[in-house]
């Protein structure tokens, strides 16, 4: 079956002195990811779309790397940008989503604290409810090239880190250097923040721990994915090597104002790639970049992927972001090189909350408890997953989004007509195009 395919098209209208950025729809075949095709070549095993509905073979555990052996991480970070802390957020938000995070994502930044803090060092010893710590260290008071040449103090602090990680903390654990670093990057020789900075900045740091004994921490490249920053000529320059990066992962959200990120998971995780063809930095088209997914499962072909950050901001469509929680569950067997995802829940910015509008929090509860999300450390979460009250259904219709016969108690099942504006109603429906 044909469907129209949404394509952003860079229109431009004054309208009382704003420019207005228009989308329209082209009719065209059905992209790849929407076919379930191959968005790049696969390694052996892992080329099959998941089903999120089934419940996976075995039971779902992680192999020495962290990786599932079945199944998709499930985890969050949890309070961002609020003060409050690990704990005290975490506990909040695994209540209210009615799960145990199998992830769950720190940051700490510079030398003033060593991790794993004793909190943290707490939750992942909660054997009632096993989590792994996923946590980010961004290094201040020294340059990339700083650091790299063996900063005295910076290796000092890395000697404390080891330490504290051999006394009090056994469990194999997700690190991070300096996640995002592309927003950093001074291309200017010399700077001591070149691409190629960075990358010797992290080996040292790996080596370093190493070196120190560290045997338990599985290292994460974390990319921010802003297209303009993929394209630029020393984005390559960034990877710090096969023997010191364990797992690749991206940063992304999703938009619920109409523009630029506004769409669905496809769109997110791929974005600039199929099915979206183009992003829009500023008001410029930006082509020729293939999608996130799409690189890094070419470019990285024996390497598991993860989001090491994703939500959903609000906008002015306040039904985009349920919409989008149960697209999620129709689309996740689109990617199967993604073997984690972590939100990022914040009330910051443009507000990610998955309890903000209200009737999200429904559709987030039935995602998290769909079957491919079942994976812990040693095997099945700990906190047993509530039983949705209606599973979302386990493939995409032919435009890619969730059956509306198939929406989650509490949330409002996808429509393509516009809430009338000022509605009274308790839970709006999404604007975005959703095209049988």
């Amino acid at each position: 079956m044909r469907r129209l395919r949404a394509r952003t098209v860079l229109a431009l209208t004054a309208v009382g002195g704003v420019l207005a950025l228009c989308v329209t729809m082209t009719e065209g075949p059905p992209s790849p990811a929407r076919a379930g095709a191959s968005l790049a070549p696969e390694p052996s095993g892992s080329s099959t779309p998941a089903d999120p509905s089934s419940p996976p073979a075995g039971t779902c555990g992680v192999d020495a790397k962290l990786v599932p052996t079945c199944g998709v991480l499930w985890g969050a970070a949890t309070g961002g940008h609020s003060g409050t802390s690990t704990a005290s957020s975490l506990g909040a938000f695994e209540q209210e989503t009615g799960r145990t995070q199998t992830v769950f994502h720190t940051y700490h930044r510079g030398t003033g604290t060593v991790f794993p803090t004793a909190e943290e060092i707490a939750l992942a010893d909660d054997t009632a409810h096993p989590r792994i710590l996923f946590t980010n260290w961004k290094p201040a008071e020294a340059s990339w090239a700083a650091i790299a040449a063996g900063d005295p103090k910076i290796d000092g602090f890395l000697d404390r880190v080891a330490t504290n990680i051999k006394a009090k903390f056994p469990h194999r654990f997700f690190l991070t250097i300096h996640h995002e670093p592309e927003n950093d990057v001074v291309a200017t020789p010399g700077s001591g923040y070149t691409a190629a900075d960075y990358a010797a900045m992290y080996r040292h740091v790996v080596q370093r721990l190493r070196g120190d004994g560290v045997t338990n921490a599985v290292y994460v490249m974390d990319y921010m994915a802003y297209p303009k920053w993929a394209m630029a000529p020393w984005h390559d320059d960034l990877y710090p090597g096969d023997d010191v990066v364990d797992w690749i992962a991206w940063d992304t959200y999703a938009y619920s104002t109409p523009g630029y990120g506004y769409g669905d998971f496809d769109e997110m995780v791929n974005r600039g790639g199929v099915p979206s063809d183009l992003v829009l930095d500023g008001l410029y088209p930006l082509v020729g970049w293939p999608g996130f997914y799409s690189w890094a499962s070419a470019r990285f072909p024996d390497k598991p992927l993860m989001l090491g950050e994703w939500g959903v901001w609000n906008g002015a469509d306040r039904g985009h972001k349920a919409w989008f929680y149960r697209d999620v569950a129709a689309s996740i067997g689109h990617f199967p090189r993604l073997k984690a995802l972590v939100y990022f829940d914040t009330p910051a910015e443009k507000d990610s909350r998955v309890n903000n509008p209200a009737q999200a929090l429904g559709a987030y509860r039935d995602l998290g408890a769909l079957p491919i999300f079942q994976v812990g450390p040693t095997g099945p979460t700990g906190s047993p997953s509530p039983s949705p009250s209606t599973s979302p259904s386990p493939s995409a219709s032919p435009s890619g989004s969730p059956s509306p016969s198939t929406s989650p108690s509490g949330s409002v099942p996808p429509s393509s007509t516009p809430a009338p504006t000022g509605s009274s109603s308790p839970a709006p429906t999404s604007t975005f195009p959703r095209i049988p």
